[in-house]
């Protein structure tokens, strides 16, 4: 139902023209001020240079490029399907990967950027796509697309209201990028030694990971019986780390009974202990939050009172480099018990260990609390989307002090 006012338009009909990059290879150069870009360059409304991005002359820039302007919007289809960026005057030429939509002034060109943004259009995008290996949306597809059109000042005050969500997402991503900054630059610092915490001066000791605990490595269960994954013991595989977003393992995707863990290679380890992928992903780390056993792709510690498990995680995290460097293998890397048990760290007393956790801890909660704000903002903005895209919800175009009627 098309709500009182607004029009059902295809993209074409509010566009002077829709058209894809090249379907050619430029030239490129080392160095210039000109680049050739892809779908995969668009990213949050932006066109991303990076150090894969090619190089081209200006002469091929002249050659090659497309009728670009302040109305253009461009869009990922081919691949990734359905990255968006605007044009800002970039110095550019777009593969086929990347379409092109210059829009009439008709329209409000930031409320159709939300619009072809939003979830009812992607999946529009996705019903249209061609390809098995590489998906590929078409032009015709992107040309044929019916987007709900209000009248343009209606546009505007919703473009307005959706953008206001976008810079309070942006500011919140940025406190995450330099939460993230100050606490690598603490880790660097309190890790290593070179800053240390008020009340400590003792010296650092180097030791070798098998003085830091008891080392674990991971076994094969038996899986004879139904029975035996029936259970409530956690068993760790390096799909379940890999998955992880923090430092603490509380469920994984496979239970096991005591028993079972008894009637096989396995070890059963208690609360608090550190688990370290040593195959494939090595490096990867977390600690468990109550019993747990893991499969081979790991090397765990249950450190004893000399050490805290914070404390080695921070620890070997900072210095995760270390331990892919003492892995070796053709198919996949992996680090044996033996090299991993004789890798040695720099390690304070047993209290200013626990205090440098402390610190790094508190890091992360600042980081994980701004985190939870910006998935809050993403939904409460995807939620007024619908809202507002759709004419669920009107807004009140004669006042700019209220957002909505």
């Amino acid at each position: 139902m098309v709500p009182d006012g607004w029009r059902q338009l295809q993209l074409i009909d509010m566009a002077s023209k829709i058209s894809d990059g090249i379907h050619s290879t430029p030239k490129y150069v080392e160095t210039s001020d000109y680049y050739f870009i892809n779908g995969n360059n668009l990213k949050d409304g932006k066109i991303v240079i990076n150090k894969i991005t090619k190089c081209i002359s200006e002469e091929e820039f002249q050659k090659h490029q497309k009728d670009l302007n302040d109305r253009t919007i461009l869009m990922s289809i081919n691949g990734t399907i359905g990255n968006l960026a605007y044009y800002r005057g970039e110095k550019v030429i777009l593969g086929k990967s990347a379409a092109y939509i210059n829009l009439k002034n008709s329209v409000n060109k930031d409320f159709i950027y939300f619009v072809l943004s939003s979830a009812k259009t992607r999946r529009f995008f996705e019903s249209e796509l061609t390809g098995t290996t590489i998906r590929n949306l078409s032009l015709k597809s992107i040309n044929t697309v019916k987007l709900l059109t209000p009248p343009f000042p209606e546009q505007k005050r919703i473009a307005h209201i959706l953008s206001t969500w976008d810079k309070a997402i942006e500011t919140v991503k940025k406190l995450i990028e330099n939460s993230k900054a100050q606490k690598k630059a603490l880790m660097q610092q309190l890790l290593t030694g070179k800053r240390r915490l008020p009340g400590f001066n003792g010296a650092w000791k180097e030791t070798a990971v098998k003085n830091m605990g008891k080392i674990i490595s991971g076994g094969t269960p038996n899986t004879n019986t139904k029975e035996f994954w029936e259970g409530e013991v956690l068993w760790m595989t390096p799909t379940d780390v890999t998955a992880l977003k923090n430092r603490f393992i509380s469920d994984t995707k496979r239970k096991i009974t005591k028993s079972g863990v008894e009637n096989s290679s396995a070890t059963l380890m208690p609360k608090g202990s550190l688990l370290v992928c040593t195959r494939a992903t090595v490096g990867l780390m977390s600690i468990s939050t109550s019993e747990i056993t893991t499969n081979q792709g790991f090397k765990s510690i249950i450190p004893n009172a000399k050490y805290d498990v914070d404390f080695l995680y921070s620890l070997f995290n900072f210095f995760k480099n270390k331990f892919i460097s003492f892995a070796c293998g053709s198919t996949f890397l992996e680090l044996s018990k033996k090299d991993f048990a004789k890798l040695y760290f720099m390690c304070p007393s047993l209290v200013e260990q626990q205090r440098i956790a402390s610190v790094l801890i508190t890091a992360d909660k600042e980081i994980e609390t701004l985190q939870q704000k910006l998935d809050c903002l993403k939904q409460e903005k995807k939620a007024l989307m619908q809202q507002l895209l759709t004419g669920k919800r009107r807004v009140n175009v004669d006042s700019e002090d209220k957002a909505y009627a």
